[in-house]
């Protein structure tokens, strides 16, 4: 296997050293493995009907959804790129991750009580209600098709490290990430799904605080030569004042912490069915609010994480080997400083980020195409059947998903892959203002709706094709398009409204 290909397939570059990976770690990683296949069969017999397998039965405590919505928000390849974010540059992006709990009492207050009213299991579901089926599978599709392209990016890049630093085979990394979530997902279903992700976040959190206290302790001023010797390389910088729209200006950072993290929190199946699994309105608010407040502390401690790192390599440059790119940083450091023990603990960390990811890709594909189309359109099956089928689901996009790992990391398909990826996104993009238009305009119909999200996909085709515009304005761009010209629309092309929309608009 090409390894350099791999390397600057995804602009990663892993190290290509390997270590042994010793009995310890081992121990660690496989009882962490062990544990979350144990979870999946005892869930398995809580799992009885379609509901069940989608919603856990509304049975989470809030804050157990609420951290598997941070789990879902947060990929391996966030694990391993913000660290190498704040190590190559310093804390600009962090504003982003801060607008988490500056958007929660809008879903809460705006969006939440529409799903909860309507019941929805699909969020899509929505759309058809305020507008026409057209649109709820249109809004399905774009979401299903996105989440395809992503499950192979999101498994090949943690098996990268994974393969790097214990010297398993590549292929043997992705099997295990991927064959696992969907054992544990088709046993115990949503439920499983939530309860993986709160140890997954423990976990997580545990192997970046050992990396931390590590480099804490073999600094020799500790804690407080990290926060001077920062300070002197201008690692602390928050904000680059400007109205630049090709760089990380205030401007872009601003718009970008608003919808970067609104338009998931309203439209991402993902996301909205966690904090549907709760038992009442309430508890999801409780739900979602636990999801955004934890996005403060973890921001804090992995950018922390790659400012501690840049001031551990200037006092040990001799410990650091020219590398490629930022994003090595952290598996070069695992594989070189970190203690038998911890070191599993931290590769864990990327298997946790990396499996939360993937289980939720998996079951809210799963919930969307058995809702949004089987269901819609075949309704009069017994639930068993549905059980069935949602569990068959789950299996084939768990093989699939695994399957494009590995073909994405042998193949030459980074162009067709990327191109999948954008195009698709376009339609995503969208989303944020159709579910704007539908709650907060009660004029605007379908069709106003239709021509709102073709022009935002004209506009973002254009930005994404044609210009260089940093990609944290994509959501704004697509986002305001849809609003302003359905909107716009509505006033232009009038039409009847074909049905009462007074239940489903504020």
């Amino acid at each position: 296997m090409n390894h350099e290909a791999l390397t600057s397939f995804l602009n990663t570059g892993l190290v290509q050293e390997v270590s042994s990976f010793g009995l310890t770690n081992s121990i660690v990683l496989g009882v962490y493995l062990a544990l979350l296949v144990a979870m999946g069969i005892y869930f398995s017999r809580r799992a009885g009907t379609a509901q069940d397998f989608f919603l856990a039965g509304g049975r989470m405590p809030w804050w157990a959804a609420g951290l598997s919505i941070f789990a879902t928000m947060l990929s391996a390849i966030t694990y391993l790129s913000i660290p190498a974010t704040a190590y190559a540059s310093d804390w600009t992006r962090f504003l982003v991750n801060m607008g988490i709990p500056l958007i929660a009492p809008i879903v809460i207050f705006f969006f939440l009580p529409f799903y909860r009213k309507l019941r929805v299991t699909s969020v899509y579901e929505y759309l058809e209600n305020r507008f026409d089926t057209s649109l709820r599978l249109l809004g399905s599709a774009s979401f299903i098709l996105f989440q395809l392209g992503r499950m192979g990016i999101v498994l090949l890049l943690p098996a990268l490290a994974l393969s790097a630093v214990t010297g398993l085979h590549l292929f043997l990394c992705i099997a295990l990430m991927g064959l696992l979530s969907t054992l544990y997902t088709v046993l115990g279903g949503m439920e499983a799904v939530v309860w993986t992700d709160v140890i997954q976040v423990v976990v997580l959190f545990g192997g970046a605080l050992a990396a931390l206290g590590i480099i804490v302790a073999d600094i020799p001023g500790g804690f407080g030569q990290i926060i001077t010797e920062a300070a002197e390389h201008d690692k602390w910088n928050l904000v680059n004042p400007g109205w630049d729209l090709y760089s990380d200006s205030l401007f872009v950072i601003l718009l970008g912490m608003v919808f970067t993290n609104l338009l998931p929190y309203t439209t991402d199946q993902a996301v909205v069915q966690r904090y549907m699994t709760t038992a009442t309105e309430q508890s999801a608010r409780s739900a979602i609010w636990t999801g955004a407040l934890f996005a403060v502390p973890a921001s804090i401690l992995f950018f922390f994480l790659g400012t501690a790192l840049f001031v551990f390599y200037q006092n040990f440059p001799e410990q650091l080997i020219p590398l490629e790119r930022p994003d090595q940083l952290l598996p070069w450091f695992i594989v070189q400083e970190m203690p038998a023990g911890l070191g599993g603990l931290v590769i864990a960390g990327v298997f946790a980020a990396s499996m939360s990811s993937l289980d939720s890709s998996i079951h809210s594909i799963t919930t969307a195409v058995t809702t949004d189309f089987f269901k819609r359109f075949q309704p009069d099956r017994e639930e068993k059947q549905w059980l069935s089928l949602a569990r068959w689901i789950v299996f084939i996009l768990g093989v699939l998903g695994t399957v494009s790992a590995m073909l994405i990391s042998t193949l030459d398909l980074r162009a067709l892959w990327s191109l999948f990826l954008d195009i698709t996104g376009l339609f995503l993009g969208t989303l944020g203002g159709l579910f704007i238009l539908g709650i907060f305009t009660r004029r605007t119909t379908a069709l106003h709706a239709w021509i709102g999200a073709l022009a935002s996909v004209a506009a973002l085709a254009y930005c994404t094709f044609f210009t260089s515009i940093n990609g944290l304005l994509f959501g704004a761009i697509g986002t305001l398009t849809c609003v302003g010209t359905g909107w716009l629309s509505g006033r232009i092309v009038r039409r009847k409204q074909p049905k009462d929309v007074g239940e489903v608009t504020i």
